[in-house]
């Protein structure tokens, strides 16, 4: 015979799980310094600034 399962405790058991998930995305994700978040958006200017630089002028027409 097989286990008795209360399906109540078993779908309050995933929603936890999920809902923690989610809490450990939302730290990563809003959980960083102001410092990280400049140091960031001063890699990703560096980055635009070399592509833009990199970029070849279209040949002019006659």
């Amino acid at each position: 015979m097989g286990e008795i399962v209360n399906l109540r405790l078993v779908r309050k058991r995933s929603e936890r799980a999920c809902a923690e998930t989610k809490a450990a995305e939302n730290r990563a994700r809003h959980g960083r310094t102001k410092a990280d978040r400049e140091r960031d958006e001063l890699g990703k200017d560096r980055a635009d600034r070399l592509l833009d630089g990199a970029k070849r002028e279209p040949p002019a027409s006659e």
